[in-house]
């Protein structure tokens, strides 16, 4: 990978501080309309973005005309936008008022899982509102473990993790993952793991996902087996009528130790929420990107 510039790091980083200040200090009134017009920046001036999601709902949901699939693609950024409205008043929220933000359903799967003492692992996704969930169980419950690939600039990377951390939640590093997980788990505690993105052949298996074979990583099925640590699939959806998230907790995943058979079950649980809700899942990410062997690339 060619190295970075300190000068693109700086630049990068200052915009995105601007964007994050702004939305914070900010009424929250002001703040929604702005977050709108970011994403609508992002949105335009990357437009390889909204190419992606296209391509994606065309293979995912060939039903659908192209309305249908750019009402979808529009909803993909006014739920980025509630993102970054999110994070960017990580500061303010509190054990106090988080319930204007997000309510729990589904916390008796979580606590059932907390007292078989095995740990838990929390599998998510880029889907609805993925930071918000993870700050939130930490002031729901307690803080966890969350696996996270550091960002390319190391500015943003810092500032990202800082705000993370508002909570007490704690990172790990995709490249030093299965020690510190296996060691959270060990000490019953949560870890939480986006299980939506493609996945290279050295470290994956191909499933169904949307009728398509995607490469999906089999770590987390893996270390489930390994660890005995209860895996509980749970995500933040935005609920429009109150104005707020739902952190959805469901009832657990079976674990057969089949690694291959597990992450089909957990790849096919997570395609369920996502056609409930099609809008507030990232389509923008090139999920069929690994292809099986002899066929042509989708993008």
């Amino acid at each position: 990978m060619r190295q970075r510039s300190a000068i693109r790091n700086s630049v990068e980083y200052c915009l995105a501080l601007g964007v994050i200040k702004s939305l914070e200090w900010s009424p929250l009134s002001v703040a929604n309309r702005l977050a709108l017009a970011y994403a609508r920046v992002l949105d335009r001036s990357l437009p390889r973005l909204r190419r992606v999601a296209e391509r994606n709902l065309s293979l995912a949901l060939p039903e659908l005309d192209e309305a249908g699939r750019r009402e979808i693609a529009d909803g993909v950024f006014r739920s980025i936008a509630r993102v970054l409205i999110s994070f960017a008043r990580f500061p303010s929220i509190r054990r106090g008022n988080l319930e204007r933000w997000i309510r729990c359903e589904g916390a008796e799967h979580v606590e059932e899982a907390f007292h078989r003492g095995r740990g838990v692992l929390f599998a998510t996704a880029h889907f609805g509102n993925w930071e918000l969930s993870a700050f939130a169980h930490a002031l729901f419950r307690a803080p966890m473990n969350v696996v996270v690939r550091p960002l390319d600039n190391p500015l943003i990377d810092a500032l990202v993790e800082r705000r993370r951390a508002l909570s007490g939640n704690r990172p790990v590093l995709k490249k030093d993952f299965a020690r510190a997980i296996l060691k959270a788990l060990s000490a019953n505690e949560a870890v939480g793991i986006l299980v939506d993105q493609n996945s290279s052949l050295d470290s994956g298996v191909f499933v169904d996902f949307f009728g398509i074979p995607a490469c999906a990583t089999t770590g987390l099925a893996k270390i489930a087996a390994h660890s005995g640590a209860t895996v509980i699939p749970g995500f933040a959806v935005w609920r429009e009528e109150e104005r707020r998230y739902v952190l959805r907790f469901y009832p657990p995943v079976e674990i057969t130790g089949d690694a291959a058979r597990d992450t089909q079950t957990l790849q096919s649980r997570l395609e369920e929420v996502i056609r409930a809700d099609p809008g507030q899942w990232l389509w923008i990410h090139r999920r069929w990107k690994t292809r099986p062997a002899g066929e042509g690339a989708l993008y």
